[in-house]
């Protein structure tokens, strides 16, 4: 089913932030995987200290718009600021449309990560348009 949703990147407080805003809303975070969580083919070996921190956790809050959150990570040179600690997140319907709407977003842009099978079982990819909006398209077949 496709859905927008509000991506937020944090330098180790996703869950902190995200107890915050699920007290703030009345909710409660419905997901929250952590990168130890994450198979071998994952991120690889963490320093210990990141192993712990928040890969991905979804927030409903009003209207059904999700909030999503990861921690970026220090070890493999991530760093938040303003530009990059928000993004809109598309999940779409098929591939090709992923494909497409990707396409589109990355055209005249930069900086992103291709369209790729990713370890978590998504089609996924991040592009930052022309106008400096940072977007994160994704495709997860039907299980």
């Amino acid at each position: 089913m496709a859905r927008v949703s509000t991506y937020l990147n944090f330098q180790g407080q996703a869950e902190e932030a995200l107890a915050r805003y699920a007290d703030v809303f009345g909710t409660r975070v419905s997901a929250l995987f952590r990168f130890s969580d994450m198979p071998e083919a994952g991120p690889g070996e963490l320093p210990e200290e990141e192993r712990g921190l928040v890969m991905h956790a979804e927030l409903p809050i009003i209207g059904g718009h999700v909030l999503m959150a990861t921690d970026m990570l220090r070890s493999l040179g991530q760093r938040t600021r303003v530009g990059n600690n928000t993004t809109i997140s598309l999940d779409v319907d098929s591939r090709e449309e992923a494909d497409r709407i990707y396409q589109a977003l990355a055209d005249g842009g930069s900086e992103g990560m291709p369209m790729a099978d990713m370890p978590w079982g998504a089609y996924w990819g991040t592009t930052l348009d022309r106008y400096g909006i940072r977007w994160m398209v994704s495709h997860a077949p039907a299980s």
